[in-house]
């Protein structure tokens, strides 16, 4: 039964790392790996990114996206899912269930979409609003004041209420007669939630957050592409999408996978060191 898992891992997760390679040497399609030239010196590729001009607002830009969404995907689910869990009327929070579910299957093409109907600054709704109310329009998404938050409020949106559905089930999980007790003895539902759901589902919560921790150069690349544009590449320009820019477009594929590496290792330490924390309060993933 094992076999077709482990098989996968194999064929798509374990045997592309031999690509890594690439990151070390001159990189030439025709040549292929094995015949392309070792870089001279072996660290190349890494020094040329690490003195790019761009660097320091590259890796500012992927840290802070990555931060936010971070934050902000992980307080909103936890909260939401406590609010379904409190919800008494079922046929209600079926519904709300639903209409927060929804999101998570629309692509960012059909999202962004969406946002151009609400923001646009000429004919959106949001800024036919604000004319109407006698103001000016906004450039939403063309602003580097506003694109940040676009950025990660749409992804607050799209991933609300699945990402509550590991809480929800983390919440079923917690032995009813603690709840009970607690009525017994005169406690409300905040004091419930306080003392029984959240420490119930608290080493659920440590884990999605060491996972996250994984993926936090990643930033959303599929998103910012579709969403950005030239006027906002001070703030929205990210490791990813420099690299598909400078690294695919123009066939450096060694600078991508030096990229691509780092990142691997960054994401690597960060879930090791998140982990040895919370081992220390007996939460961690191993």
């Amino acid at each position: 039964m094992l076999l077709p898992g482990i098989l996968y891992f194999i064929v798509f997760r374990y045997f592309p790392m031999y690509g890594v390679l690439i990151a070390f040497k001159d990189y030439a399609i025709l040549d292929g790996i094995t015949s392309s030239p070792w870089a001279n010196p072996w660290y190349k590729h890494f020094e040329g990114f690490y003195h790019s001009p761009y660097f320091n607002q590259l890796l500012t830009n992927t840290l802070l996206i990555s931060v936010y969404k971070l934050v902000w995907g992980t307080i909103p689910p936890i909260l939401f899912a406590l609010l379904l869990n409190e919800c008494r009327i079922k046929w209600l929070r079926s519904l709300v269930q639903t209409l927060t579910y929804m999101p998570h299957f629309l692509s960012w093409v059909i999202i962004f979409g969406i946002l151009i109907a609400l923001l646009s600054q000429n004919g959106g709704w949001v800024n036919r609003w604000i004319v109407e109310s006698g103001g000016d329009s906004i450039p939403f998404l063309t602003s580097t004041d506003y694109f940040r938050s676009i950025l990660v409020s749409s992804e607050v949106w799209q991933n609300l209420g699945w990402g509550a559905i590991i809480y929800l089930a983390a919440i079923a999980g917690i032995d009813p007669t603690l709840y009970e007790a607690a009525r017994v003895d005169g406690a409300g539902r905040l004091r419930m939630i306080w003392h029984i759901t959240l420490p119930g589902i608290r080493s659920v919560i440590v884990l999605m957050f060491i996972l996250k921790l994984g993926h936090l150069l990643d930033a959303g690349f599929d998103q910012i592409y579709i969403l950005y544009n030239v006027q906002v590449y001070p703030v929205a320009d990210i490791l990813d999408t420099w690299v598909y820019r400078t690294g695919l477009q123009q066939l450096n594929f060694s600078l991508a996978s030096a990229v691509g590496l780092f990142k691997s290792v960054i994401g690597l330490v960060l879930v090791l060191g998140a982990n040895k924390i919370a081992n220390r309060w007996g939460e961690g993933i191993w």
